[in-house]
C-alpha cells in the first residue's frame, strides 16, 4: 500500500475551496498523468491515465466513485482499476483558518493486487506521495486563479 498526504494554505474562503473540490469536472484534468474522463453520473466516472510505472509506459483505466460530500469541508472517493488490479481511496479536506484563508489537505492511498502486486506496490510507494503533492498544489493554484 502506498499513501500520500499534502496540505497547503489557500488564500480564499472555505466555500471557494468546497465549490472547486466538490465537483470532479473542475479538477480531473489536474491529476498527474490525466488523459481523459467520462462522467457516468454526479458520483461515478471513469478516468484514463497515461504514465510511467517504473520503466514501463502504461495506460490505465480507473473507476472513481464519490463516497460522500460533507459540505463545506470534505469530499471522499474510492478508486478501482478497470484495466489493472488495484484499488484505493482519497479525499480533499478543507479547514477554515480564518476569514479568507483555508487549509486544504489532499490524501491518496493505492494498493496493487494480484500477481503484479508485490512488484507494483514498492514502485507505487514513492510515486503516490509525489502525485498527491502535485495534485493538491495544482488544485490550490487553480482555486487561487479562479478566485482572484
Amino acid at each position: 500500500m502506498a499513501t500520500g498526504t499534502h496540505t497547503v494554505e489557500v488564500p480564499v474562503e472555505i466555500e471557494n475551496v468546497w465549490d472547486f473540490v466538490s465537483n470532479m469536472e473542475k479538477w480531473a484534468k489536474l491529476v498527474p498523468g490525466y488523459s481523459a474522463h467520462t462522467m457516468i453520473d454526479d458520483k461515478n466516472s471513469t478516468w484514463t491515465f497515461k504514465g510511467n510505472v517504473g520503466v514501463l509506459k502504461k495506460t490505465v483505466e480507473v473507476e472513481i466513485t464519490i463516497l460522500e460530500w460533507i459540505a463545506p469541508s470534505k469530499v471522499t472517493f474510492k478508486l478501482k482499476g478497470i484495466s489493472d488490479n488495484f484499488s484505493g481511496n482519497g479525499y480533499f479536506l478543507a479547514e477554515s483558518i480564518d476569514a479568507g484563508n483555508t487549509k486544504m489537505t489532499g490524501f491518496l492511498e493505492v494498493t496493487a493486487g494480484g500477481l503484479a502486486g508485490p512488484v507494483l506496490n514498492p514502485i507505487f510507494k514513492p510515486i503516490v506521495p509525489k502525485a498527491t503533492q502535485m495534485l493538491t498544489d495544482r488544485v490550490a493554484n487553480k482555486i487561487k486563479m479562479v478566485n482572484v
